[in-house]
């Protein structure tokens, strides 16, 4: 099997374990902001407190089935739920498509899984739990020394601590210059991001920080022109780092090879 075929097959499998992954990521972010255990009790409406079908636990498939509406009572179910399983599964497959060696491929799907769900808290909460980043990092980390050891890329490991560092201070900073304009949370997750994205090489660490700024930057820019924001309005930044760090996991690389070419 060649590379190209064994990176397309990770990619199918990654996906469907995408889902699943996404499912339970669904439940994390929904119970986490409100203090409830992700264990207890098993999965049910939360209008009615039915408790769900298995059937009812397939990922996308029971949602489109259901018409996003509850069985029993017929509650709107969130689309959250929907969008956070397709992403998991999507952004999975891209991640496994892209990434240079398949050592590493679980370590940084546990991280996209860490960032989807932190996404989708802060999106609606405009909070990122630290609980959930540093499980994130704890699960990962031992992965990605294995990923080091069998593929003798110890050195990475230093610059992705170097990176997460850096990119940790570089955040602590604008935190303390304009404690208005950024949460400590976006500080923890950015050490998290430039972690792994260091290990993947120096020069794709900026990429990801440059991606993350603009593509916080259009939408902002947007609600000022249309008056619905102000300079001093919060904005959920965590959605656009992890944004920029995808990208920066899966084109990094190729981003910062044309910089330097330029």
């Amino acid at each position: 099997m060649s590379l190209g075929q064994s990176h397309l097959l990770a990619a199918v499998l990654a996906a469907l374990v995408g889902l699943v992954v996404g499912s339970f990521g669904a439940l994390v972010a929904d119970r986490v902001p409100r203090g409830e255990s992700i264990v207890r009790p098993a999965s049910h409406c939360d209008s009615c407190g039915a408790p769900l079908r298995s059937t009812d636990n397939v990922p996308v498939v029971a949602y489109i089935l259901l018409k996003g509406r509850c069985r029993h009572c017929s509650a709107r179910i969130p689309s959250r739920t929907l969008l956070v399983e397709l992403a998991t599964a999507a952004l999975f497959a891209l991640v496994a498509w892209r990434l240079p060696t398949l050592w590493a491929l679980p370590s940084y799907l546990v991280v996209v899984a860490g960032l989807v769900i932190l996404s989708a808290i802060d999106f609606e909460h405009k909070r990122l739990p630290a609980a959930i980043v540093y499980l994130t990092a704890l699960v990962a980390a031992p992965l990605l020394v294995l990923a080091s050891g069998m593929t003798g890329k110890w050195n990475a490991l230093l610059v992705g601590l170097v990176a997460a560092a850096a990119c940790f201070a570089v955040f602590f900073a604008v935190f303390i210059a304009v404690p208005k304009g950024m949460g400590f949370g976006d500080v923890r997750l950015a050490g998290l991001c430039g972690g792994w994205l260091g290990w993947l090489g120096a020069s794709v660490v900026p990429v990801g920080i440059v991606v993350s700024f603009v593509l916080a930057g259009v939408p902002a820019m947007v609600l000022l022109a249309r008056g619905k924001a102000t300079r001093k309005s919060a904005i959920a930044f965590g959605p656009f780092l992890a944004g920029g760090t995808v990208f920066a996991i899966c084109f990094g690389r190729l981003v910062a090879h044309a910089w330097a070419h330029v």
